[in-house]
C-alpha cells in the first residue's frame, strides 16, 4: 500500500470525528502545558509532540474503510488495519520534516521569529515530502524485487 493524497476521505468524515480529533488534540495541549509549567518548557514540549491527534485518527480511518467495505459485504477488518497502518506511516514521514522544522527554528529564532518560522515550515515540507518519496521509490524497487523473485 503505498502513502498518496486523497480528497475523497475528507468527504467520508463526519463532523463530530472533527471534534474528537480537536478535543484529543486540545487536551494534549493542554497536558504538555501543565507538565511545562511543573517540569519547564523543555521537558513540557517532548509532550506536545504525543500523537495524541494520530490515535484518534487512526481508530476513525480504520473505522471508515472497515464500514465502507462492510456495506459491499466484506468483512473489511483487515482494510481498516492497513488503512490505519497507512496513516501511521505517513505520520511517521511526517515526524521526520517535524524534526527538521524543530532544528530550523532553533537555529534561526535568534535572528528571526517570522524569518524562522517561514524557514521551518519550507525545510518541514521539502523533507516530510522528500521522506514520502522516498519511501514510495524504495517500495516501488522492493515490490519489483518481489516480483522478480517469484519469476
Amino acid at each position: 500500500m503505498l502513502v498518496k493524497l486523497s480528497s475523497a476521505s475528507l468527504k467520508q468524515t463526519r463532523w463530530y470525528e472533527y471534534g474528537i480529533r480537536f478535543l484529543f488534540g486540545g487536551l494534549a495541549t493542554v497536558f504538555a502545558g501543565l507538565v511545562s509549567a511543573r517540569f519547564g518548557v523543555a521537558v513540557g514540549g517532548l509532550f506536545l509532540a504525543l500523537p495524541a491527534v494520530l490515535c484518534a485518527s487512526a481508530t476513525l480511518i480504520e473505522s471508515h474503510e472497515r464500514r465502507a467495505k462492510e456495506k459491499t459485504g466484506l468483512s473489511g477488518r483487515r482494510r481498516g488495519q492497513q488503512a490505519a497502518a497507512l496513516d501511521a506511516a505517513g505520520a511517521a514521514l511526517g515526524s521526520i520534516g517535524l524534526v527538521a522544522f524543530a532544528s530550523i527554528f532553533y537555529a534561526l529564532v535568534p535572528a528571526s521569529a517570522v524569518g524562522a518560522f517561514a524557514a521551518a515550515f519550507l525545510v518541514w515540507a521539502a523533507v516530510a515530502v522528500a521522506a514520502w518519496s522516498l519511501r514510495r521509490t524504495l517500495r516501488i524497487t522492493s515490490g519489483r524485487r518481489q516480483s522478480e523473485r517469484r519469476a
